[in-house]
């Protein structure tokens, strides 16, 4: 069943639209945010390797 509008307008944003708009929106929050702390993830992680990484932990207590 389809529902008509009083104004006779037709292009209303559906629930899905909205959805899909809000994902879209969240994910390039998220690339950007990436992006930006992209070089101190870098240097966070050479530092890991630097100490030993994962295998370290007896070392390091």
């Amino acid at each position: 069943m389809k529902v008509q509008r009083a104004d006779g307008a037709h292009s209303a944003t559906t629930g899905r639209q909205l959805l899909l708009a809000e994902a879209v929106l969240a994910g390039a929050v998220a690339l950007a945010l990436l992006v930006r702390e992209w070089p101190s993830i870098r240097r966070e992680l050479r530092i890991y390797r630097m100490a030993g990484g994962f295998r370290a932990g007896r070392r390091y207590p």
